[in-house]
């Protein structure tokens, strides 16, 4: 296939035995892990996990990204068919998770659709870093029921020097426009789990809280005050590829995640979450260790 799935438009050749464009995966799906997650916001993990499936490979390279084991190597973990990936849906569903949660799966939306191909009967997550195609979301309508994307920048030169992204402000946003399009306002159980809808994570970076303030005012600005569910990240872990770096190479002050924090109460935003500084803790990167075990 000649690969587009994603707003870099590297138009490589995608075959089975060469790891190609930006994100060096193939067009097989490649997973490293795929367990019950507990350390995603309550109303996706609720008691019994969320069926997370981590996928290698990325279409961003964040120079500060916490999973670069996986997300900087396209052939880290087990290559599976269409056909394979389902059957990991199902025997997550099988432990009782509440949903099925692909964890960076941009790259591989073509695979993911073909698994996808008749209703699992699960809530599956688009769980991603925002910088997508509209033309690949629309591809996947209505096999998605929860989106669950990032919004790391609206400030083009952080994209640009973090992620090597500057257009990913532009991208992102449109994305998420259409993802709501898809879904709409948010739905839940009688146990508060999310069905379907939108929530949006940020993390705060070190230094840069300029940018995770014009983030909320973007979401406060962009959609009705209960129409998505906003998560204010604090889990920031510096790296070693980022060891003695200004500022990334620190973690995230108390005073920096008191103003954002604020920020957001008085952003008018009515449902989320805020994650405390106290997770800012690497013991939080699950082992992608091709384990089936939470």
């Amino acid at each position: 296939m000649t690969c587009t799935l994603c707003p870099r438009q590297c138009a490589v050749s995608r075959h089975d035995q060469q790891h190609m464009g930006f994100c060096q995966t193939t067009q097989t799906a490649t997973v490293t892990r795929a367990a019950p997650h507990m350390w995603e916001e309550p109303c996706i993990s609720g008691t019994n996990g969320s069926g997370a499936v981590f996928f290698a490979g990325c279409n961003l390279g964040c120079i500060y990204c916490q999973n670069a084991q996986i997300s900087r190597n396209g052939q880290v973990g087990q290559a599976v068919t269409p056909q394979e990936l389902r059957q990991i849906f199902l025997q997550l569903k099988d432990q009782g998770v509440h949903n099925i949660n692909l964890v960076t799966p941009t790259h591989l939306s073509h695979v993911i659709g073909q698994a996808l191909a008749t209703p699992i009967g699960l809530p599956v997550v688009y769980n991603c870093g925002g910088y997508e195609s509209i033309c690949a979301l629309r591809s996947l309508e209505g096999k998605i029921q929860i989106y669950l994307p990032d919004l790391k920048y609206v400030d083009p030169d952080l994209a640009k020097a973090y992620s090597s992204a500057p257009d990913y402000p532009t991208h992102a946003k449109q994305a998420i426009l259409e993802m709501y399009r898809q879904v709409g306002n948010c739905q839940f159980d009688q146990q508060g789990l999310l069905q379907k809808g939108v929530l949006i994570r940020h993390m705060i970076l070190p230094g840069h809280t300029k940018n995770t303030l014009a983030v909320i005012d973007w979401v406060a600005n962009t959609f009705p005050k209960d129409g998505v569910l906003f998560s204010l990240m604090s889990q920031y872990t510096p790296m070693p590829a980022v060891a003695g770096h200004k500022p990334l190479g620190r973690k995230v002050t108390q005073r920096e995640f008191e103003k954002c924090r604020d920020a957001l109460f008085d952003s008018g935003i009515e449902n989320g979450f805020i994650q405390e500084p106290t997770s800012a803790n690497s013991c939080f990167i699950p082992p992608f260790d091709l384990t089936n075990e939470p």
